[in-house]
C-alpha cells in the first residue's frame, strides 16, 4: 500500500525532474479561460476512524464503540473550469468523484467478516493555484510548468451497501447512507505544454492531492442474530491521497509562430543593410509579453530572415523604481522572454546574444524611484 511519504516523494520527483536550460522554449503562464480533466489512483488513510455518535439499542449494543475501516486502493476523477490571470495565478471550480471498496472492518476491538460495500464521494471545490517560474530563481526556463494549489469546498460521502458480520457475536452491521461536510485539499503538480508538439493550447498534467473533510455523520443499522434491527449513527473520518494524470486546454493560447520563409532559389544575395532596432515595452514589474510585444518580436524575426543578419542582440532594461539588484534580474527575465519568443518565431538560438543592463541605461533619464514606461523595455538589434 502506498504511504503518504512515498506519494509525496513521487510527486516531488515528478515536479522537479523535467527542467531544461535557458535555451529551451519556456512554458508560458495560463491566460484566460481553461478546461481541465484528470483521473487516477485514490487511497483513503489506512485506518479510518468511525466513532459512535448515537448508540445502537437493544441487542445491537454489542456493536457499540469505535469502528475502524480499511479500504482497497480505488480511483478518482475530476473536471475543472478555470481562469488564468497571465501572471502565474489561476482560480477554478472543480467537480470530483472518488470510489474505494471496503477491505477490513473492526468494531469494539472485534474483527468483522463477510465484508462488502464501498465508500464513494462527490465534491465541489474552489481552488487557487500558483504556477512556478524557474526564471525567478535564476534557473533559466523550463518546458514544464510546476504548480502548487489549495482548495476548499463541500463533499458528499456515500457509504454504498456496506455490510459486515461480527465474528464474535454473529450480528450484522449495515451502512447505506450519505453525509456531507466541508472539505479542503492541497495540490502539487506539473503541466507539460503540448504546443511544442503541434497541439496548441493543450497541456498534459500530473499531480498529487491530499483531500480531507470534517467528519460526516451517517446512519447505521445493527441486526441481531434473530434479525432485530437496531439503529445508530457513526461519525466518519475521511482523508485521501490521490495521484492523477490529466489534460488541460487553454482557450486563449498564443498562436504558433509563422513558418520560416524559404529564400528564392535563384535570387541574388541581398545587399548588406544597416543595423535595425526594435523596442519591446513591458508593464511595471512584469516580464510577460503583451499582444503588441509579440507582434513586434514576430516582425523582428521575419526581418532577420530577409536581411543578411549575422547576429541578434537582445538587451533588457528597467526603470529606476525599486531595488537595483532586483531590477537587474527583472531586465534579465525580460530579455530571456523576448529571446524565447524570437526562437519560437524561427530564429536560431545561437544567433541571439542576451544581455541585461537593469536600470543603468535609461532611455529617458529620471530620478531614482521614478516609474518611466519607456525605460521598461527590451531592445532587439539586428546586425
Amino acid at each position: 500500500m502506498i504511504t503518504l511519504r512515498n506519494a509525496l516523494l513521487g510527486a516531488s520527483m515528478l515536479v522537479a525532474a523535467p527542467v531544461v536550460g535557458a535555451s529551451g522554449a519556456g512554458a508560458q503562464p495560463v491566460t484566460g479561460l481553461y478546461l481541465g480533466g484528470a483521473a487516477g489512483w485514490n487511497q483513503p488513510l489506512d485506518r479510518e476512524h468511525m466513532d459512535q455518535r448515537r448508540a445502537f439499542g437493544g441487542a445491537g449494543a454489542a456493536l457499540n464503540g469505535r469502528h475502524k475501516a480499511q479500504y482497497d486502493a480505488g480511483y478518482v476523477g475530476l473536471m475543472s473550469l478555470g481562469w488564468g490571470f497571465g501572471n502565474g495565478v489561476r482560480t477554478e471550480i472543480e467537480g470530483n468523484f472518488r470510489s474505494n471498496e471496503l477491505n477490513k472492518l473492526r468494531g469494539s476491538g472485534q474483527p468483522f467478516s463477510n465484508i462488502r460495500g464501498s465508500q464513494r464521494s462527490y465534491g465541489v471545490m474552489a481552488n487557487a493555484f500558483y504556477d512556478l517560474d524557474f526564471a525567478n530563481f535564476g534557473l533559466g526556463t523550463s518546458i514544464v510548468q510546476p504548480y502548487i494549489g489549495l482548495g476548499a469546498g463541500y463533499v458528499w460521502d456515500e457509504f454504498n451497501k456496506v455490510n459486515a458480520s461480527s465474528q464474535s457475536t454473529g450480528q450484522r452491521l449495515n451502512i447505506n447512507d450519505t453525509g456531507a461536510r466541508f472539505a479542503y485539499q492541497g495540490i502539487i503538480g506539473a503541466a507539460l505544454p503540448l504546443t511544442q508538439f503541434g497541439v496548441r493550447g493543450l497541456s498534459l498534467t500530473a499531480e498529487y492531492r491530499y483531500l480531507g473533510t470534517l467528519e460526516p455523520r451517517v446512519n447505521a443499522t445493527a441486526f441481531s442474530t434473530n434479525g432485530t434491527a437496531n439503529r445508530g449513527k457513526l461519525e466518519v473520518e475521511n482523508m485521501n491521497h490521490s495521484v492523477l494524470i490529466g489534460l488541460r486546454y487553454a482557450f486563449n493560447q498564443a498562436p504558433p509562430p509563422p513558418p520560416p520563409m524559404a529564400a528564392p532559389t535563384q535570387a541574388p544575395a541581398p545587399a548588406a543593410q544597416p543595423a535595425r532596432t526594435y523596442l519591446v515595452f513591458f508593464d511595471w514589474d512584469r516580464a510577460d509579453l503583451t499582444s503588441r510585444a509579440r507582434e513586434i518580436i514576430t516582425e523582428a524575426a521575419q526581418n532577420s530572415r530577409r536581411m543578411q543578419v549575422t547576429r541578434i542582440e537582445v538587451a533588457g532594461h528597467s526603470d529606476r523604481s525599486g531595488d537595483a539588484a532586483y531590477n537587474q534580474r527583472l531586465s534579465q527575465r525580460r530579455a530571456e522572454a523576448v529571446a524565447g519568443e524570437l526562437v519560437r518565431g524561427g530564429v536560431q538560438r545561437d544567433q541571439i546574444t542576451v544581455t541585461a543592463f537593469g536600470e543603468s541605461r535609461p532611455l529617458v533619464p529620471t530620478a531614482d524611484g521614478v516609474r518611466e514606461p519607456q525605460n521598461r523595455r527590451v531592445e532587439i538589434v539586428l546586425r
